[in-house]
């Protein structure tokens, strides 16, 4: 039976979703070093960010409601999509199958290089109602996003027009606690950051956080430098919830974090490029991000082994928004619930190898691995569609917590706090 939501969707639309690319069918180059990693802020840049919460209240505007902004908004037939680098296949298959299927052009940039210098660049023109460039841009939560819903830079999605996502997102990304019902906000892809190592060099498990701090990996330990994501390992660490956490709370993580620094166990602390080390030795055990683990040992044939450890850990999004300057909001709109069609959920996910909002994909990955058994993709497709990395089990969502959300105001403070952990 097909469901009412896609019966847009053309039998020929439909084959071509499940077409064999051209040439060898591979995950591409690691995305990690290029896509996920240059969206920390860390150091220098987490220091400007954090500045750039002063003084910002002069330019908040007053959000319409979503109904008054809707009622006099029509489809114009294109629209301008800024997202991260390697974020989708080279292709585009997506946006052709959203033109063929909708008839709407999307002029896509892959101009958000890192998420402080991006909202940097479109704060002031935001800020004078001016056109930023861009009618849908892809956003991670955290700082920036937060400071986008402060100042009234967002768009209310009108939900009424988006039955893929009501039918087809999973449940936890239905009302996080940064975007509670999804009021200015649909993921488009997530990750979890949880505790890596190389069991060439560890001859044990790694079920815990409290691994971080053994001092039997004295110098092997991995930690990353951004202030939001070894926040919510030190909070964790200790026992404490990242969403219910308070100042104390904070200042406590800081001091876990600071023993572990003090204990020497810590070799590193990583904005980026913690994959070679942990490869090759000079890391033990490290942060790391899901889908890096799972690209690096599926191209590079190694055996780095991922946990969840038993205390919790990050589940991150980056999410789909719409500037409230957006010349084309409706447009935007249907390429949002488009990309929940489980077909095209699942085009995206074996591309970037993150974890895709839509469950079902997993089932849709499945299908397709066993379309084209004993060929290369064939087998790709079926490790992925079993794969834990990318496609979640319940019990691991139950144990994973989004950072940290904080006002404007705090978040100097906050960063100043964990910075004097990795900055000294």
């Amino acid at each position: 039976m097909t469901h009412p939501s896609r019966a847009h969707l053309t039998p020929a639309l439909l084959r071509g979703l499940t077409r064999a690319r051209r040439g060898r069918p591979v995950l591409p180059a690691p995305l990690g070093p290029t896509r996920r990693r240059t969206l920390q802020a860390g150091g220098a840049a987490a220091a400007a960010l954090a500045l750039s919460g002063c003084g910002v209240g002069g330019q908040q505007r007053e959000p319409e409601s979503g109904a008054d902004y809707w009622v006099d908004k029509e489809e114009t037939g294109s629209l301008r999509w800024a997202n991260w680098p390697l974020y989708m296949d080279p292709d585009r298959t997506q946006l052709e199958q959203f033109k063929e299927s909708t008839g709407i052009d999307v002029a896509y940039h892959e101009d958000v290089q890192e998420a402080a210098s991006f909202f940097g660049q479109i704060q002031p023109r935001l800020a004078n109602g001016d056109d930023i460039g861009y009618d849908l841009m892809t956003v991670p939560n955290g700082f920036e996003f937060s400071k986008l819903v402060e100042l009234g830079y967002l768009v209310q999605l009108d939900h009424a027009q988006m039955p893929n996502f009501a039918n087809y997102a999973g449940e936890v990304y239905k009302n996080s606690n940064y975007d509670p019902g999804n009021r200015y906000s649909v993921p488009y892809a997530s990750g979890i950051t949880g505790i890596a190592y190389n069991p060439e060099y560890v001859d044990r498990e790694i079920t815990s956080l409290q691994d971080l701090w053994d001092p039997a990996f004295e110098g092997k330990v991995g930690m990353f430098a951004d202030p939001q994501e070894i926040a919510n390992f030190g909070l964790l660490a200790n026992g404490v919830l990242p969403a219910d956490s308070t100042k104390e709370d904070w200042e406590a993580a800081a001091e876990k974090l600071r023993e572990q620094r003090d204990s020497g166990v810590v070799r590193a602390y990583y904005d980026q490029d913690f994959i070679q080390p942990l490869t090759n030795g000079d890391l033990w055990i490290t942060m790391a991000w899901s889908g890096d683990i799972y690209q690096q040992n599926s191209e590079e044939g190694t055996n780095l082994r991922f946990v969840i450890p038993e205390e919790g850990a990050t589940l991150w999004t980056d999410n789909l928004l719409i500037p409230f300057t957006s010349q084309a909001p409706v447009d935007a709109l249907k390429l949002m619930d488009f990309l929940y069609e489980p077909e095209i959920a699942t085009g995206l996910t074996e591309y970037i190898s993150y974890i895709p909002p839509v469950p079902h994909a997993q089932e849709v990955m499945a299908e397709w691995a066993e379309a084209e058994d004993g060929s290369d993709r064939g087998e790709a497709l079926d490790a992925m569609a079993e794969s834990n990395l990318v496609f979640p089990e319940e019990g691991d969502y139950q144990n994973l917590h989004n950072f940290v959300t904080l006002e404007t105001d705090q978040q100097d403070e906050f960063a100043s706090i964990f910075q004097a952990i990795t900055q000294s």
